[in-house]
């Protein structure tokens, strides 16, 4: 790698540009040709899929919840008096990961574990008043901002089609 003087002059030390950092004097690389697999469902759905949690982790910033997080009080808030076992396993999430995402929310008072009356192994998941109070702000942001903006987007009816199709292939495939 070549410094250019421009750079030797200024304050930035090497290693910031080995971390990504470019001289405004390098030329702009050209884009990386995707050919077929631009094509390719699984990658177009993972790259939809990465903007659309970044732009969920945008609109709750302030509320330092992840699309994850969310899910979890949407779906305690819904179905008072299930267990972690029913919560994790409807999400897709693996309990060592859910353990350690419940242990994260109820640190912060929005959740708790309460042992269950019926199975003294099992745990029922509860909502805090703190966590009602964030999950209710938490889903104005979300209408307000999040879905707002993928609406503005798509449209009602590519929106409601695609929905369609996503969830034919979560149910399906």
């Amino acid at each position: 790698m070549t410094v250019s003087k421009t750079a030797e002059k200024s304050s930035e030390k090497p290693a910031d540009t080995a971390k990504g950092r470019k001289d405004a004097s390098e030329p702009q690389a050209e884009a990386l040709q995707l050919d077929e697999l631009s094509e390719q469902l699984g990658y177009v759905l993972k790259r939809a899929q990465l903007k659309v949690f970044e732009n969920f982790l945008r609109c709750m910033a302030s509320l330092q919840l992840t699309p994850a997080q969310f899910s979890v009080l949407l779906l305690v808030e819904k179905n008072p008096g299930r267990n972690q076992t029913e919560i994790a396993s409807t999400l897709g999430i693996l309990r060592p990961n859910f353990v350690a995402m419940l242990d994260n929310l109820e640190s912060r008072d929005l959740c708790a574990r309460i042992r269950s009356t019926n199975d003294r192994r099992s745990h029922i998941l509860v909502l805090t008043d703190k966590g009602k109070a964030v999950l209710t702000r938490a889903k104005k942001l979300v209408a307000t901002k999040h879905e707002a903006r993928l609406n503005d987007l798509l449209g009602q009816s590519n929106r409601e089609a695609l929905i369609g199709m996503l969830a034919k292939i979560a149910n399906e495939f």
